[in-house]
């Protein structure tokens, strides 16, 4: 029986991937903190990953035969993120405590995504190995 690693760890690949580009624009917002006129970005997880279940239908074209079929799956849009702050005046909309705490708040579930993702690695080499010490 042939063992389908998409449908083991599609999903949790893509949450893992999603995390990683969140990490980079909430480090860009952090970078950008005294930036003027710069607008705290951020990319809304749970959008993407409600997205990422249900198939999106579209299709590449493929200009040749011997191309491999894909589809486009995207990591969602960046949005705007909304601010809780009032403006300082030079536009800058990043607060730089509301950024390390999603900064913190994405590296943690980031890491426990990858303790979940080895103990499933783990479960699959046990299962392959069987009876075998």
């Amino acid at each position: 029986m042939a063992i389908n690693l998409d449908k083991l760890m599609g999903f949790h690949q893509k949450a893992m991937q999603v995390r990683t580009e969140r990490m980079e624009v909430i480090a860009g917002n952090l970078a950008n903190a005294n930036t003027p006129g710069y607008k705290a970005r951020d990319i809304d997880f749970k959008q993407v990953m409600k997205s990422a279940q249900q198939p999106s239908g579209k299709s590449l074209m493929r200009t040749h035969d011997n191309h491999i079929k894909g589809s486009v799956q995207g990591s969602g849009e960046l949005k705007f993120r909304i601010t809780n702050q009032p403006d300082t005046g030079d536009g800058n909309t990043v607060d730089v405590q509301v950024e390390r705490n999603s900064f913190l708040d994405n590296g943690l579930r980031y890491q426990a995504g990858m303790e979940f993702l080895n103990g499933k690695i783990s479960g699959m080499k046990k299962a392959i190995k069987g009876g075998q010490q």
